[in-house]
Protein backbone atom coordinates (compact mmCIF):
# COMPACT_ATOMS: atom_id res chain seq x y z
CA UNK A 1 0.00 0.00 0.00
CA UNK A 2 2.84 2.53 0.71
CA UNK A 3 4.53 1.74 -2.17
CA UNK A 4 1.66 2.26 -4.35
CA UNK A 5 1.52 5.90 -2.87
CA UNK A 6 4.53 6.69 -2.91
CA UNK A 7 4.31 5.37 -6.67
CA UNK A 8 1.82 7.79 -7.37
CA UNK A 9 2.75 10.43 -5.30
CA UNK A 10 5.92 10.45 -7.62
CA UNK A 11 3.66 10.30 -11.14
CA UNK A 12 1.45 13.27 -10.20
CA UNK A 13 4.70 15.34 -9.28
CA UNK A 14 6.01 14.91 -12.57
CA UNK A 15 2.26 15.29 -14.06
CA UNK A 16 2.28 18.90 -12.42
CA UNK A 17 5.74 19.92 -13.99
CA UNK A 18 3.90 19.13 -17.25
CA UNK A 19 0.67 21.75 -16.46
CA UNK A 20 0.56 24.51 -18.49
CA UNK A 21 1.12 27.71 -15.84
CA UNK A 22 0.61 31.42 -16.85
CA UNK A 23 3.34 33.05 -18.73
CA UNK A 24 5.92 29.87 -18.45
CA UNK A 25 5.80 26.68 -20.79
CA UNK A 26 6.26 22.82 -19.40
CA UNK A 27 9.41 21.62 -19.81
CA UNK A 28 8.04 18.25 -22.18
CA UNK A 29 11.80 17.01 -22.45
CA UNK A 30 12.32 16.84 -18.96
CA UNK A 31 8.83 15.15 -18.79
CA UNK A 32 9.74 12.56 -20.76
CA UNK A 33 13.11 12.07 -19.07
CA UNK A 34 11.56 11.50 -15.99
CA UNK A 35 8.43 9.01 -16.87
CA UNK A 36 10.97 6.92 -18.26
CA UNK A 37 13.25 6.99 -15.39
CA UNK A 38 9.99 6.19 -13.27
CA UNK A 39 8.95 3.72 -15.82
CA UNK A 40 12.59 1.98 -15.36
CA UNK A 41 12.22 1.73 -11.80
CA UNK A 42 8.83 0.36 -11.83
CA UNK A 43 10.18 -2.27 -13.41
CA UNK A 44 13.05 -3.24 -11.35
CA UNK A 45 10.72 -3.22 -8.79
CA UNK A 46 8.31 -5.66 -10.20
CA UNK A 47 5.52 -3.36 -11.01
CA UNK A 48 4.74 -3.81 -14.79
CA UNK A 49 1.48 -2.47 -15.29
CA UNK A 50 2.35 0.36 -13.15
CA UNK A 51 5.17 1.34 -15.31
CA UNK A 52 2.85 0.72 -18.16
CA UNK A 53 0.76 3.81 -17.42
CA UNK A 54 4.04 5.66 -16.78
CA UNK A 55 5.01 4.49 -20.88
CA UNK A 56 1.45 5.50 -21.76
CA UNK A 57 2.32 9.45 -20.39
CA UNK A 58 5.61 9.39 -21.95
CA UNK A 59 4.00 8.72 -25.06
CA UNK A 60 1.23 11.49 -24.27
CA UNK A 61 4.67 13.63 -24.10
CA UNK A 62 6.22 12.44 -27.50
CA UNK A 63 2.63 13.06 -29.37
CA UNK A 64 2.82 16.21 -28.16
CA UNK A 65 6.67 17.05 -29.68
CA UNK A 66 5.20 15.54 -32.97
CA UNK A 67 8.42 12.59 -32.23
CA UNK A 68 6.65 9.62 -34.03
CA UNK A 69 9.06 7.27 -33.68
CA UNK A 70 9.61 7.97 -29.34
CA UNK A 71 5.47 7.80 -29.36
CA UNK A 72 5.58 4.22 -31.23
CA UNK A 73 8.20 3.04 -28.84
CA UNK A 74 6.59 4.23 -25.76
CA UNK A 75 3.49 2.42 -26.84
CA UNK A 76 5.15 -0.51 -27.52
CA UNK A 77 7.29 -0.49 -23.92
CA UNK A 78 3.49 0.10 -22.49
CA UNK A 79 1.90 -3.04 -24.26
CA UNK A 80 5.00 -5.05 -23.37
CA UNK A 81 4.78 -3.82 -19.76
CA UNK A 82 1.38 -4.76 -19.51
CA UNK A 83 1.36 -7.91 -21.47
CA UNK A 84 4.02 -8.89 -18.43
CA UNK A 85 1.24 -8.13 -15.96
CA UNK A 86 -1.18 -10.06 -17.54
CA UNK A 87 1.18 -12.97 -17.87
CA UNK A 88 2.27 -12.55 -13.91
CA UNK A 89 -1.86 -12.97 -13.55
CA UNK A 90 -2.03 -15.78 -15.37
CA UNK A 91 1.14 -17.47 -13.80
CA UNK A 92 -0.32 -17.01 -10.09
CA UNK A 93 -3.91 -17.98 -11.41
CA UNK A 94 -4.91 -14.41 -9.93
CA UNK A 95 -8.93 -13.67 -11.01
CA UNK A 96 -8.92 -10.80 -12.89
CA UNK A 97 -11.26 -9.12 -16.00
CA UNK A 98 -8.20 -9.46 -17.80
CA UNK A 99 -7.84 -5.48 -17.87
CA UNK A 100 -3.85 -5.79 -18.33
CA UNK A 101 -4.60 -7.83 -21.35
CA UNK A 102 -6.85 -5.22 -23.00
CA UNK A 103 -4.45 -2.39 -22.23
CA UNK A 104 -1.64 -4.35 -23.88
CA UNK A 105 -3.49 -5.18 -26.89
CA UNK A 106 -4.91 -1.21 -26.99
CA UNK A 107 -1.64 0.22 -26.83
CA UNK A 108 -0.10 -2.44 -29.62
CA UNK A 109 -3.49 -1.36 -31.74
CA UNK A 110 -2.02 2.53 -31.66
CA UNK A 111 1.31 1.96 -32.38
CA UNK A 112 1.01 -0.12 -35.37
CA UNK A 113 -1.33 2.80 -36.36
CA UNK A 114 1.47 5.28 -35.74
CA UNK A 115 4.02 3.42 -37.65
CA UNK A 116 1.05 2.78 -40.72
CA UNK A 117 0.50 6.69 -40.74
CA UNK A 118 4.21 7.63 -40.93
CA UNK A 119 4.72 5.20 -43.72
CA UNK A 120 6.67 2.18 -41.91
CA UNK A 121 4.41 -1.09 -42.64
CA UNK A 122 7.62 -3.51 -41.61
CA UNK A 123 7.55 -1.82 -38.39
CA UNK A 124 4.02 -2.19 -38.05
CA UNK A 125 4.07 -5.89 -38.95
CA UNK A 126 6.58 -6.76 -36.45
CA UNK A 127 3.82 -5.50 -33.71
CA UNK A 128 1.30 -6.91 -35.47
CA UNK A 129 3.96 -10.49 -35.07
CA UNK A 130 4.23 -9.78 -31.60
CA UNK A 131 0.84 -9.51 -30.73
CA UNK A 132 0.31 -12.39 -32.43
CA UNK A 133 2.02 -14.46 -30.98
CA UNK A 134 1.35 -13.23 -27.11
CA UNK A 135 -2.93 -13.98 -27.76
CA UNK A 136 -1.63 -17.23 -29.05
CA UNK A 137 0.56 -18.16 -26.09
CA UNK A 138 -2.55 -17.10 -24.27
CA UNK A 139 -4.39 -19.62 -26.06
CA UNK A 140 -6.53 -16.96 -27.94
CA UNK A 141 -5.70 -18.30 -31.58
CA UNK A 142 -8.95 -16.62 -33.00
CA UNK A 143 -7.74 -13.45 -31.98
CA UNK A 144 -3.94 -13.94 -33.12
CA UNK A 145 -4.99 -15.29 -36.16
CA UNK A 146 -6.52 -11.66 -37.06
CA UNK A 147 -2.96 -10.00 -36.50
CA UNK A 148 -0.76 -12.33 -38.26
CA UNK A 149 -3.45 -12.01 -41.23
CA UNK A 150 -2.78 -8.51 -40.86
CA UNK A 151 0.86 -8.35 -41.02
CA UNK A 152 0.88 -9.92 -43.98
CA UNK A 153 -1.33 -7.67 -45.78
CA UNK A 154 1.55 -5.06 -44.73
CA UNK A 155 4.63 -7.28 -45.67
CA UNK A 156 2.97 -7.52 -49.24
CA UNK A 157 5.94 -6.45 -50.62
CA UNK A 158 8.04 -8.93 -48.91
CA UNK A 159 7.11 -12.02 -49.99
CA UNK A 160 8.99 -14.37 -47.59
CA UNK A 161 7.77 -12.23 -44.47
CA UNK A 162 4.52 -12.12 -45.69
CA UNK A 163 4.71 -16.32 -46.45
CA UNK A 164 6.23 -16.75 -43.03
CA UNK A 165 3.24 -14.84 -41.05
CA UNK A 166 0.25 -16.38 -43.56
CA UNK A 167 2.07 -19.80 -42.39
CA UNK A 168 1.19 -18.14 -39.03
CA UNK A 169 -2.30 -17.45 -39.94
CA UNK A 170 -2.64 -21.83 -41.33
CA UNK A 171 -1.31 -22.91 -37.47
CA UNK A 172 -3.83 -20.90 -36.00
CA UNK A 173 -6.42 -22.43 -38.15
CA UNK A 174 -5.45 -25.93 -37.67
CA UNK A 175 -5.27 -25.22 -33.77
CA UNK A 176 -9.04 -23.84 -34.16
CA UNK A 177 -9.82 -26.97 -35.88
CA UNK A 178 -10.56 -25.17 -39.32
CA UNK A 179 -9.17 -27.60 -41.98
CA UNK A 180 -10.63 -26.38 -44.73
CA UNK A 181 -10.02 -22.82 -44.07
CA UNK A 182 -6.18 -24.03 -43.38
CA UNK A 183 -5.90 -26.35 -46.68
CA UNK A 184 -6.75 -22.94 -48.51
CA UNK A 185 -3.84 -20.48 -46.76
CA UNK A 186 -1.41 -23.18 -47.55
CA UNK A 187 -2.73 -23.40 -50.93
CA UNK A 188 -2.66 -19.22 -51.27
CA UNK A 189 1.24 -19.89 -49.70
CA UNK A 190 2.04 -22.61 -52.53
CA UNK A 191 1.04 -20.08 -55.37
CA UNK A 192 2.74 -16.98 -53.87
CA UNK A 193 6.03 -19.17 -53.52
CA UNK A 194 6.25 -20.12 -56.84
CA UNK A 195 5.02 -17.13 -58.35
CA UNK A 196 7.62 -14.68 -56.18
CA UNK A 197 10.18 -17.20 -55.15
CA UNK A 198 11.65 -18.49 -58.83
CA UNK A 199 15.13 -17.87 -59.65
CA UNK A 200 15.82 -14.61 -62.14
CA UNK A 201 17.20 -17.21 -64.25
CA UNK A 202 15.46 -20.83 -63.93
CA UNK A 203 12.12 -19.52 -62.48
CA UNK A 204 12.55 -22.77 -59.82
CA UNK A 205 11.96 -21.82 -56.74
CA UNK A 206 14.98 -21.48 -54.19
CA UNK A 207 15.81 -21.43 -50.79
CA UNK A 208 13.70 -20.59 -48.19
CA UNK A 209 10.84 -20.32 -51.03
CA UNK A 210 11.74 -24.61 -51.29
CA UNK A 211 11.15 -25.27 -47.59
CA UNK A 212 7.91 -23.24 -47.38
CA UNK A 213 6.76 -25.04 -50.73
CA UNK A 214 7.63 -28.38 -49.07
CA UNK A 215 5.93 -26.93 -45.96
CA UNK A 216 2.96 -26.53 -48.04
CA UNK A 217 2.54 -29.29 -49.80
CA UNK A 218 3.11 -31.59 -46.84
CA UNK A 219 0.54 -30.16 -44.84
CA UNK A 220 -2.29 -30.24 -47.95
CA UNK A 221 -1.73 -33.84 -48.64
CA UNK A 222 -2.11 -34.50 -44.86
CA UNK A 223 -5.45 -31.87 -44.57
CA UNK A 224 -7.16 -33.37 -47.73
CA UNK A 225 -6.79 -36.64 -45.91
CA UNK A 226 -8.63 -35.26 -42.91
CA UNK A 227 -11.07 -33.17 -44.75
CA UNK A 228 -11.43 -36.69 -47.59
CA UNK A 229 -13.65 -34.44 -49.75
CA UNK A 230 -15.50 -36.29 -52.24
CA UNK A 231 -14.98 -35.94 -56.22
CA UNK A 232 -18.08 -33.29 -56.44
CA UNK A 233 -16.74 -31.35 -53.88
CA UNK A 234 -13.27 -31.39 -54.08
CA UNK A 235 -11.34 -28.14 -55.83
CA UNK A 236 -9.65 -28.48 -58.94
CA UNK A 237 -6.27 -27.35 -57.66
CA UNK A 238 -6.81 -29.77 -54.41
CA UNK A 239 -7.59 -32.80 -57.09
CA UNK A 240 -4.41 -31.62 -58.85
CA UNK A 241 -2.31 -32.17 -55.87
CA UNK A 242 -3.59 -35.88 -54.85
CA UNK A 243 -3.31 -36.59 -59.21
CA UNK A 244 0.30 -35.85 -58.19
CA UNK A 245 0.48 -39.04 -55.42
CA UNK A 246 -1.47 -41.63 -57.83
CA UNK A 247 0.60 -45.17 -58.66
CA UNK A 248 0.02 -44.57 -62.05
CA UNK A 249 1.70 -41.04 -61.98
CA UNK A 250 5.35 -39.99 -62.68
CA UNK A 251 7.46 -37.77 -60.24
CA UNK A 252 6.03 -34.57 -60.59
CA UNK A 253 9.23 -32.56 -61.57
CA UNK A 254 8.31 -29.51 -59.85
CA UNK A 255 7.30 -31.33 -56.63
CA UNK A 256 10.73 -33.37 -56.79
CA UNK A 257 12.52 -29.73 -56.33
CA UNK A 258 11.13 -29.19 -52.95
CA UNK A 259 10.37 -32.87 -51.66
CA UNK A 260 12.95 -35.51 -51.14
CA UNK A 261 12.51 -38.41 -52.86
CA UNK A 262 11.71 -41.01 -49.57
CA UNK A 263 9.29 -38.41 -48.31
CA UNK A 264 7.28 -38.00 -51.56
CA UNK A 265 7.10 -42.11 -51.96
CA UNK A 266 5.92 -42.00 -48.77
CA UNK A 267 2.99 -39.79 -49.12
CA UNK A 268 2.22 -41.58 -51.96
CA UNK A 269 2.02 -44.65 -49.89
CA UNK A 270 -0.22 -42.74 -47.51
CA UNK A 271 -2.60 -41.11 -49.98
CA UNK A 272 -3.07 -44.94 -51.14
CA UNK A 273 -3.33 -46.46 -48.08
CA UNK A 274 -6.01 -43.54 -46.86
CA UNK A 275 -8.42 -44.28 -49.93
CA UNK A 276 -8.14 -48.34 -49.55
CA UNK A 277 -8.36 -47.47 -45.89
CA UNK A 278 -5.28 -49.91 -45.32
CA UNK A 279 -4.91 -49.09 -41.42
CA UNK A 280 -2.26 -51.27 -40.51
CA UNK A 281 -0.14 -50.12 -43.48
CA UNK A 282 -1.22 -46.16 -41.88
CA UNK A 283 0.46 -47.03 -38.62
CA UNK A 284 3.76 -48.39 -40.47
CA UNK A 285 3.64 -45.21 -42.50
CA UNK A 286 2.99 -43.18 -39.85
CA UNK A 287 6.18 -44.44 -38.28
CA UNK A 288 8.06 -44.28 -41.01
CA UNK A 289 6.86 -40.55 -41.56
CA UNK A 290 7.28 -39.57 -38.00
CA UNK A 291 11.23 -37.94 -38.25
CA UNK A 292 10.80 -36.29 -41.58
CA UNK A 293 7.44 -33.97 -40.34
CA UNK A 294 7.15 -31.35 -38.64
CA UNK A 295 5.26 -31.51 -34.97
CA UNK A 296 2.26 -30.04 -36.31
CA UNK A 297 1.87 -32.46 -39.37
CA UNK A 298 2.61 -35.18 -37.01
CA UNK A 299 -0.73 -34.03 -35.08
CA UNK A 300 -1.96 -33.60 -38.39
CA UNK A 301 -1.20 -37.33 -39.42
CA UNK A 302 -2.57 -38.47 -36.14
CA UNK A 303 -5.41 -36.76 -36.86
CA UNK A 304 -5.76 -38.56 -40.10
CA UNK A 305 -5.21 -41.87 -38.78
CA UNK A 306 -7.57 -41.55 -35.65
CA UNK A 307 -10.47 -39.85 -38.20
CA UNK A 308 -9.93 -43.07 -40.91
CA UNK A 309 -10.14 -45.73 -37.69
CA UNK A 310 -13.25 -44.07 -36.20
CA UNK A 311 -15.46 -42.23 -38.41
CA UNK A 312 -17.18 -39.31 -36.33
CA UNK A 313 -19.10 -38.17 -39.29
CA UNK A 314 -17.47 -34.83 -38.77
CA UNK A 315 -13.93 -34.00 -38.46
CA UNK A 316 -12.32 -34.11 -34.90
Amino acid sequence: MEKDVDVLGKYRNVTNKLKKRFLKRPNIAEGIEQYGALAKSLRQQECPQYAGFCCLAQARCEHTLVNAAGEAQALTEAARAFLEAEMNNRDIKCPSFEEHLTAAINCYSHAIRVYIENNNPSLAAALCIELGNALQKLERPGEAMAHFQRAAELQSQSPLECLQSLGLVATCKIEMRDYDGALGVFTEMAYLAQERGGSSTTGKPIGAYCDILARCEVCRVLLLMLLQPTPQRIRPEHAQTLEKYAWETTDDTITAQFLSEDLFLMLQSLVMACQSRDFSSLRLLQKDLWPLLSAEQNQLLHLVIKELSHPSGEVI
